[in-house]
C-alpha cells in the first residue's frame, strides 16, 4: 500500500501567470476609481460647507478634507485591481524611488516649461480667469490642511491613477508609451473642471511632462514629487 502511494506523488498545479489590465481594462479601473473619487470627495465638501454662509476660508479647508478623505478610497480601487491581476502593487505602479539627478533635472526641466508657459500668456495677452483652490490660502485658516490634501494627498492620488496605473496598461496595449503620454494627458487637463481651457492646456503640458519623467525613469514617484513641488508653489504663490 505504501509502494502505491509512493508511485504516485501529488501533482503540482503551476501557478497563474501575472498579467497586466489590457487597455478597456484599465480605462473601466480608472472609471471606477474616479467615480469613487467624486462620490466621496462631493460627500465629504457638503459635510462641510453651508451654502447659506460658507466663508471663503471655509471653502479652503473642504478642499483639503476633501482630497484627504477621497484619496486612500481611490487608490484602493487600484490596489483590488492589482491584487487581482496577480501583481505587486509597487510593481505595476513603478514605485521605484528616483535618483538625486533624475529628480533636479525634473524639476529643472518643469520650472523652464512653467516660465515658458508664463511668458507665451504675458505675450499673448492671455490669462487664466479660473477661480483656483489654492488662491489666497496662505491667509486662510484650512493651510495646514490644504497643504496636506492639496500638495501631497491629490499628487500622490492623480499619479498613481495616471501616470502608475493607467500608463501601466495602456502603454503595455496597442497604444505604446508615447500615444498614452498623450492621452492620460489630455485626460487629466480635462478632469480639471475647475479651469477655463487655457488652463486647461496648461495642465495638459505639464501632464506631458510628467509623463515623459515616468516614461524614462520608471518612476511615478518621480512624478509625484514633482507634481507635489508644483503644488507646494502655487499654494505659496497664488493671490486672489
Amino acid at each position: 500500500m505504501s509502494n502505491l502511494q509512493n508511485a504516485n506523488p501529488p501533482v503540482s498545479v503551476p501557478p497563474q501567470p501575472l498579467r497586466t489590465w489590457d487597455f478597456m481594462e484599465t480605462a473601466l479601473v480608472c472609471l471606477i476609481a474616479y467615480g469613487v473619487y467624486s462620490l466621496t470627495a462631493g460627500l465629504a465638501l457638503l459635510a462641510m460647507t453651508d451654502a447659506a454662509k460658507t466663508t471663503s476660508a471655509v471653502q479652503i479647508q473642504a478642499h483639503g478634507v476633501a482630497y484627504i478623505v477621497a484619496s486612500p478610497l481611490t487608490i484602493a480601487v487600484l490596489w483590488v485591481a492589482i491584487r487581482r491581476a496577480r501583481r505587486d502593487f509597487a510593481e505595476y505602479l513603478a514605485l521605484n524611488w528616483p535618483s538625486s539627478g533624475e529628480l533636479l533635472r525634473a524639476l529643472a526641466m518643469m520650472a523652464i516649461i512653467m516660465l515658458a508657459e508664463s511668458l507665451a500668456e504675458y505675450v499673448i495677452g492671455v490669462r487664466d480667469s479660473s477661480p483656483d483652490p489654492y488662491a489666497g490660502a496662505s491667509q486662510a485658516e484650512g493651510f495646514l490642511i490644504l497643504l496636506i490634501g492639496g500638495c501631497i494627498a491629490a499628487p500622490v492620488m492623480e499619479e498613481f491613477v495616471l501616470r502608475g496605473f493607467m500608463f501601466r496598461g495602456w502603454s503595455q496595449s496597442f497604444l505604446g508609451p508615447v500615444k498614452s503620454i498623450v492621452l492620460t494627458s489630455v485626460l487629466w487637463g480635462m478632469m480639471h473642471t475647475q479651469y477655463d481651457w487655457t488652463g486647461r492646456f496648461s495642465i495638459f503640458i505639464t501632464g506631458l511632462a510628467l509623463g515623459y519623467f515616468r516614461w524614462r525613469s520608471n518612476s511615478t514617484w518621480l512624478t509625484v514629487m514633482v507634481h507635489s513641488t508644483i503644488n507646494i508653489f502655487l499654494l505659496f504663490t497664488i493671490d486672489v
